[in-house]
C-alpha cells in the first residue's frame, strides 16, 4: 500500500488482481446484479489509488477498508434505487421462481442465491462477508459498524431464514427423490 500511496502503477495493478474477483462478488450478492457491482468494484479501486495514502496498517487491514468502501458503495446505490420516482422505476416482478421451475433447474447456487437476495439487507451483507467473503467476525462487524454480538445475531437469524426457505428444496436440490 506504501507503494501505490507513493504512485506505483505495478504494485496498483498487484493488488487490483488480488482483490477484484471478491470486490466483485461481494457488490453482485449486495445489489444482485453483475453490472453494477462491476461499477462499484471499479469505483473502489479508483478510490483505492486516489485515496491510498488515508489508509493506516494499524486501523485496519485492506481487505476491510476495501469491502467498507464497497458497502458505502453499494448502500448508495441501494438508497437511489429506493428514490427512484414511479414513473422511472421499473416494474417490480416477484424474484421467486415457481416450484416447478425451482424443481427442473435443480442449480444449488441459484437457490442459495435467490434465498439470499430475500434476507434483510444487513442479513445478507453479513453472511456474504463472513461466508462468501471469508472474513472474520470482528473484521465484518467492523464494516458494518456493529458490535460482535449484533453481527453474530444477523448471522443467525439469517442463516435460519436461509434454512427455512431452502428446507423444501434440499431434496430436489440434491437430487433425492
Amino acid at each position: 500500500m506504501a507503494r501505490v500511496a507513493a504512485g506505483e502503477r505495478d504494485a496498483f495493478r498487484r493488488l487490483v488482481e488480488r482483490h477484484l474477483g471478491r470486490i466483485v462478488a461481494f457488490a453482485r450478492r449486495t445489489l444482485g446484479e453483475q453490472p453494477a457491482a462491476e461499477d462499484v468494484a471499479q469505483d473502489v479501486f479508483l478510490r483505492l489509488w486516489t485515496h491510498g495514502r488515508s489508509w493506516r496498517p494499524g486501523r485496519a487491514r485492506l481487505t476491510t477498508w476495501l469491502h467498507q468502501i464497497a458497502l458505502n458503495l453499494c448502500r448508495d446505490r441501494l438508497a437511489r434505487r429506493r428514490e427512484a420516482p414511479l414513473d422511472e422505476a421499473a416494474e417490480v416482478v416477484d424474484p421467486r421462481p415457481s416450484m416447478t421451475a425451482l424443481m427442473q433447474e435443480r442449480d444449488v447456487g441459484r437457490h442459495v442465491q435467490t434465498a439470499l437476495d430475500a434476507l434483510s439487507p444487513p442479513q445478507r451483507i453479513a453472511i456474504t462477508l463472513c461466508h462468501y467473503q471469508g472474513l472474520h467476525n470482528i473484521e465484518a462487524a467492523g464494516i458494518l459498524g456493529v458490535s460482535v454480538d449484533a453481527l453474530e445475531s444477523l448471522l443467525a437469524r439469517g442463516r435460519r431464514a436461509l434454512r427455512e426457505r431452502l428446507r423444501d428444496l434440499v431434496p430436489d436440490l440434491l437430487g433425492e427423490v
